[in-house]
């Protein structure tokens, strides 16, 4: 479910403050690198943007 128009625009990563991107089921952090790239969930399509509910990347 894709978020309300420019909502995307203003989040941003609470561990990285790097910019969001939208799949399906989450937001991803488009940082680079080892340092963070966390997926965090979306639930009822409501963000959920706590660093302990984020799923580390693949």
């Amino acid at each position: 479910m894709p978020l309300e128009a420019g909502l995307l625009e203003i989040l941003a990563c609470p561990a990285c403050h790097a910019p969001l991107k939208e799949t399906d089921t989450e937001l991803v952090c488009t940082a680079s690198g080892p340092d963070c790239g966390l997926a965090y969930p979306v639930r009822d399509g409501i963000p959920v943007l706590l660093v302990d509910e984020a799923r580390r990347p693949e």
